[in-house]
């Protein structure tokens, strides 16, 4: 769940995630709704000659770099297959799993780098990052040049460091429709567990042991609730804090906002939307995330690749999506 990718996503898990991505500020303007929105159609996306310059290396599915004249100032939206997979073509409803790779038009300096899993057609993605999944083969790397309209707009995005009107080029790697049932499921968490203590106001402070964090994915039911249980695929109404192991900083949190956050649990990253799978509403939680689960074991942008992550959910409310 990330807001550099998602339209009012908490920024701390995105996919994107997250999510999605990167960064913890408040939220960028909203662009207009996409034709896929409105209509189980694909987006009207063709290659350009900006597309087309862009130089892309790496291995498919992890970090991308790219090369592009710079400054790169786009009026339109473009896409080019840097690579054609042969799979079968994502369509509005799918999840896929992807490594988005951004980087700024202006100077090329990557934003974010981050695995993913993105929903296609269900609007909540920027046009900018819908394009790099919508209507093309699995396997696929896909270059979008995204002008500023696409993406940020003249506001930009200041927590991942993307200036008002800055166009973005995006390299996405589509590597498999997500089923509901590859979602991670951690074990109980027994040892070195963080002390979480409550306000009056339901806003929790964790105190992180000094210890080496764990290589488990793990989780503790601090309360359980009695409420409806949460299943793969849908929408949970939730309060989280995100923090960081190392550091023992909070990175983001919902807590204390007047609305709780709100996304389906393919979503945001896969520990996270693992944890939710399986609890009750009314249930407040504590869950260890390794890289691999997070922000992927690479480091990243936003400072949370290769690093353990710590999140107290308290699950508010659970709705088909």
């Amino acid at each position: 769940m990330n807001r550099a990718l998602r339209r009012g996503a908490p920024i701390a898990l995105a996919s994107v995630t997250a999510l999605l991505l990167a960064g913890c500020a408040g939220d960028p303007a909203e662009p207009e709704p996409t034709a896929s929105e409105e209509a189980a159609a694909c987006l009207e996306v063709d290659a350009g000659e900006q597309s087309d310059a862009v130089e892309v290396e790496g291995e498919f599915g992890a970090t991308a770099t790219a090369s592009f004249e710079t400054p790169l100032e786009a009026e339109e939206l473009q896409r080019t297959l840097d690579i054609e997979g042969d799979g079968d073509v994502t369509a509005p409803g799918d999840e896929v799993s992807v490594v988005v790779t951004a980087f700024k038009g202006s100077t090329g300096d990557q934003v974010f780098s981050q695995p993913t899993s993105l929903t296609i057609g269900d609007g909540s993605l920027y046009e900018g990052f819908l394009a790099g999944v919508d209507c093309v083969p699995i396997g696929s790397r896909v270059v979008t040049v995204a002008p500023a309209a696409s993406v940020y707009g003249e506001q930009g995005n200041e927590s991942i460091g993307v200036e008002p009107g800055e166009t973005l080029v995006i390299v996405t790697d589509v590597q498999d429709v997500v089923e509901a049932e590859d979602l991670p499921t951690p074990s109980e968490w027994t040892e070195n567990v963080p002390e979480v203590e409550f306000d009056g106001d339901g806003v929790p402070t964790v105190t992180i042991p000094d210890t080496e964090p764990p290589a488990d994915y793990q989780l503790k039911v601090l309360e359980e609730g009695d409420g409806d249980t949460v299943e793969a695929g849908q929408v949970v109404s939730l309060h989280y804090q995100g923090l960081n192991w190392a550091t023992k900083e909070i990175f983001d949190q919902s807590f204390g906002n007047e609305d709780p956050a709100r996304f389906g649990t393919g979503d945001v990253i896969p520990g996270f939307g693992g944890a939710l799978v399986g609890q009750k509403v009314g249930s407040k939680l504590i869950v260890t995330i390794p890289p691999a689960l997070g922000y992927g074991e690479e480091e990243s942008a936003n400072g949370l690749g290769g690093q353990t992550l710590v999140f107290v959910v308290d699950i508010i409310e659970v709705r088909d999506n």
